[in-house]
Formats: structure tokens, C-alpha cells, sequence
């Protein structure tokens, strides 16, 4: 093929017409219609209009190269809705018709003091749910509890610092999935998994720095008390620094 019959190729591969291809370069339509009817061979402008029409200059100019007269671009991913704006709240603020309020649980040392801690419910610490998104998310409001994680064990997924919600009504064991549990007073956030005899594979995330533990059924029983199955974590991402 001539300089002629590949510009024509590419530019109805590029669906654009003379007009639209000359916009896009910034030179006359007549110009593309010279080249295009083989008035003229050649043109100091073949570098703009391969790069308007996403082929090889190479190619265009010379026939050399790619046999295709154009580079297929990729697929455009859509990876995200907009579900609408975010709205601020006070605690004092009534409570809308479609809204519900869920407590708010956290890991707190013993007045003792010396290192011991429970899980015990945050008073007067609440979050906002739709009740739509609870229903989505196939849960019952009355069972939805929500609770802060802490440490790197679930980075890469759930990072240091983000609110889980976890249903309180979800407390059997479905391997792969994640739960809230009170480990010996300890607010743990993992996967878990069901193993043979009884016993139950605690996997994190990040597990090149926790590696898997092993609960025996008798330990599982006696130490763990399942707070539920996550089905909800939110992170606030701190403004960078300049």
C-alpha cells in the first residue's frame, strides 16, 4: 500500500473523517485530502497524524512495521459507582427514617491494670448504617456491631486503624471468611478455618509477618468468644504531607 491508501485505512479505523483528523493535528482538512487522493507523497506533519490516529509513524509513513494499520487500545475498566455524596452528622443528630445506629466495641485494659484487657461495648460511641446497606449485606440490624482494628496483621486489605462492622448473628465458622473475636480479652480481627479434629487455622493478610496459628478445639472453646462475621471495613486516609 501507498502513504495514500494506509492514511485512509487508519482513518476510517479511527473513525474519524478528514475534517476530524485535520482538527486534531491542527492543519487543514485539504491537506489530509492531498495526501489521501496522492496529490502529495509525503508531509512534515505524518508524526501528529500517526499520533492523532494511534498507529506507528513508521508504518504510516513507510509501510514498515506492523502488517495492522492501527494499536488496538485497551479496554476501558470501569471499577467504580457513584452512589451519591457524603453528608456529616453529630451525635446529636435524630436519626433518619432509613437509618439505624449500631454500637461500638473496643479492646480496654482492666482498672487493674498490668497488661489485661476486655472487649467490652464503647458507651455513647455509635455508627450510622443505612438500613439498606445492612440488608445488602444480608444483615440484621439489631446483630451489627462495629469495632477499630489495630496493628498491621491485616494490611494489604483492612489497614491499621479502619472500622469494621461485623454481624453478631453470623457466629459459625465459614472458612475463608473473617471474624471478630475475643481471644483472652484480646479484640481479634482474621480468617478463619475449619480443620480436621476440630481445631481452627487463624490466618492474617500480611502473612509473611503473621504466620498462621493453630487453635485446638479445646483451646477454641475455652479462650475464643466469636463477636462475628465482618461484612464491612472503612479506612480514613490521612491528607499527605507537603
Amino acid at each position: 500500500m501507498e502513504l495514500k491508501d494506509r492514511l485512509k485505512q487508519a482513518r476510517k479505523n479511527a473513525r474519524l473523517s478528514q475534517v476530524e483528523l485535520a482538527e486534531k493535528v491542527g492543519i487543514k482538512q485539504s491537506s489530509i485530502s492531498e495526501i489521501e487522493r496522492g496529490l502529495t507523497r509525503t508531509s512534515g506533519y505524518l508524526i501528529q497524524i500517526a499520533k492523532a490516529l494511534d498507529v506507528d509513524p513508521l508504518w504510516l509513513s513507510q509501510g514498515v512495521g506492523e502488517s495492522s494499520s492501527f494499536r488496538a487500545r485497551p479496554a476501558i475498566e470501569s471499577n467504580a459507582e457513584l452512589i451519591g455524596a457524603m453528608s456529616a452528622w453529630g451525635v446529636d443528630d435524630p436519626l433518619d427514617s432509613d437509618e439505624v445506629e449500631i454500637p461500638y466495641y473496643a479492646e480496654v485494659e482492666f482498672a487493674g491494670g498490668g497488661g489485661m484487657t476486655e472487649v467490652v461495648e464503647v458507651a455513647g460511641r455509635k455508627l450510622r448504617f443505612s438500613k439498606e446497606t445492612l440488608k445488602a449485606a444480608g444483615v440484621d440490624s439489631d446483630n451489627a456491631a462495629c469495632a477499630r482494628v489495630n496493628g498491621r496483621s491485616m494490611e494489604r486489605l483492612i489497614l491499621d486503624g479502619a472500622t469494621i462492622g461485623f454481624d453478631k448473628g453470623s457466629t459459625s465458622i465459614i472458612d475463608g471468611e473473617i471474624y471478630a473475636f475475643n481471644q483472652d480479652g484480646m479484640l481479634r480481627v482474621k480468617y478463619l478455618y475449619r480443620m480436621p479434629g476440630g481445631s481452627i487455622r487463624v490466618r492474617s493478610e500480611n502473612t509473611e509477618e503473621f504466620p498462621d496459628e493453630i487453635l485446638s478445639m479445646e483451646e477454641y472453646r475455652r479462650d475464643v468468644i466469636m463477636l462475628g462475621r465482618v461484612f464491612w471495613w472503612s479506612t480514613v486516609r490521612r491528607a499527605p504531607r507537603r
